[in-house]
């Protein structure tokens, strides 16, 4: 990436006749401008900043280059490449060739596949044939047009509309409410938003597996270059499959009685207690979503659930913990939830400062159930077997060695059901991402930020903002 100040040299020296290329360009003005989407895979704003596959590429991407990154939301992303508006689009784009007017894609970084998206109850189509005769709509100009259009040299029956002013999010919502028969979503964006739409199914696949890549401007093969070199960085180092196991992982285990009610909850009893989490957040410096989310799988929001154990209210707290925490009555959801703030506050300080976010956070919500002795323990065995105590992946995997005689017999406070508490986080991770992203929609927000290069890097914490 050092051969950015090199170009910047360059184009210095370079006469008046030669305009600058595209990478010249950035180097001049210190500066990469990215046009994305509003999706929860692509970009959205999260607790106290944007999130998104994305986001986390591209600003990656303007890190290495050391240069300021300003991404904005369009509505015709190639047209925004093609005319000079963004130096890259990045928005889970499929690499199609009948559409490289005046553009090019750079490496791809991940493989999807168009599915065909129906109501669950209804009859499942098994093929295009089945498609006849219902209301299939899909994204004007979308790649899935082109690819309609080519399967109906073999179904000339085929009939389809395009919608020039809606989202695949919306289109899998219509489906799932029974406004539309059919749509098409590719598979990663699907894994994703059928959490929020659990009526929605996925019936079939079109055609063959296709790759996702940046746009850029046509001829742009100075910025193509480093770009790839990016990207082999990042996917030899594992942080491009860990950028992506960030957001597809809480979202492979899908459960439809699970996600169905977590939507019915989130709309009729969520709104009861937001104002609650707010304030015990605001209390604690931890993000409101966070303690939602450790709530639902506590309680599903419940203020009266109570456990065969005699942990009891919205976060489930022992006699012991709300003796500790000062909670009075546990079925008083405003205590209770005060309450288990104040107690994963107490967790988290106990983890070392210099562990990042979001490893810090995640390690404490395994200790805010386990306790925090035996995530030591975990710590412990995790560090023995080579492995960084400090890595919440890493300690993930040994956690479940706690229940095993072989293992806990060697640490100090011995026996855990550690496979529990993996179980536990791993929910509580997937209700927060969707309460992200839920939230996201409901803000108003700004369509256009800008990050300096003093601060364009990895990071943010789950128990600030």
């Amino acid at each position: 990436m050092r051969a950015l100040a090199a170009i910047l040299v360059a184009s210095l020296l370079a006469t008046c006749s030669a305009p600058p290329s595209v990478l010249e360009q950035i180097a001049q003005i210190g500066e990469l401008r990215v046009v994305t989407r509003n999706t929860p895979t692509a970009f959205y704003y999260g607790a106290d900043e944007p999130r998104g596959i994305e986001y986390e590429l591209v600003r990656g991407f303007a890190e290495k280059l050391g240069v300021s990154l300003k991404i904005f939301i369009g509505e015709h992303v190639h047209a925004d490449v093609a005319s000079g508006k963004a130096h890259i689009a990045a928005a889970n784009l499929s690499v199609a060739d009948t559409r490289k007017h005046a553009i090019a894609f750079g490496s791809a970084y991940q493989s999807i596949v168009p599915q065909v998206i129906y109501r669950r109850g209804t009859k499942r189509p098994a093929d295009v044939a089945d498609l006849h005769g219902g209301r299939l709509e899909i994204a004007a100009g979308s790649s899935h047009s082109m690819l309609l259009e080519k399967m109906r040299a073999d179904e000339p029956l085929l009939t389809w509309i395009e919608n020039d002013a809606t989202s695949t999010e919306e289109l899998v919502r219509r489906v799932a409410d029974g406004e539309i028969d059919y749509t098409i979503a590719d598979s990663h964006e699907f894994a994703v938003i059928r959490h929020f739409y659990p009526e929605a199914r996925a019936a079939f696949t079109l055609g063959e597996p296709i790759d996702v890549a940046w746009v850029l401007p046509e001829g742009a093969d100075d910025l193509r270059e480093l770009i790839a070199a990016y990207f082999a960085e990042i996917e030899a180092t594992g942080e491009l499959a860990a950028i992506l196991d960030r957001y597809y992982a809480p979202s492979r285990d899908f459960d439809y009685v699970g996600s169905r009610a977590f939507v019915r909850h989130f709309e009729a009893r969520l709104p009861l207690y937001r104002d609650l989490f707010k304030a015990a957040a605001e209390a604690t410096g931890t993000d409101w979503r966070l303690l939602a989310a450790m709530a639902y799988q506590e309680s599903h929001w419940n203020p009266e659930a109570t456990s065969p154990t005699g942990v009891r209210g919205m976060m489930m707290l022992t006699e012991r913990t709300a003796d500790m925490m000062g909670v009075k009555d546990r079925l008083d959801a405003a205590e209770s939830i005060m309450g288990g703030a104040r107690y994963f506050k107490r967790v988290l300080g106990k983890i070392p400062e210099r562990i990042p976010e979001p490893d810090r956070s995640w390690l404490a919500v395994a200790a805010y159930n386990v306790g925090f002795g035996h995530l030591e323990d975990a710590r412990i065995l995790t560090e023995s077997q080579g492995g960084d105590p400090d890595d919440w992946t890493a300690v993930r995997e040994r956690l479940p060695l706690l229940s095993e005689e072989e293992w806990h017999r060697r640490v100090p406070r011995g026996y855990a059901p550690g496979g529990q508490a993996v179980t536990y986080v791993d929910n509580v991770q997937q209700y927060y991402e969707l309460l992200m992203w839920m939230g996201s929609r409901e803000a108003v927000t700004t369509s256009e930020i800008t990050i300096p290069a003093s601060t364009a890097s990895k990071g943010g914490a789950l128990a600030e903002g």
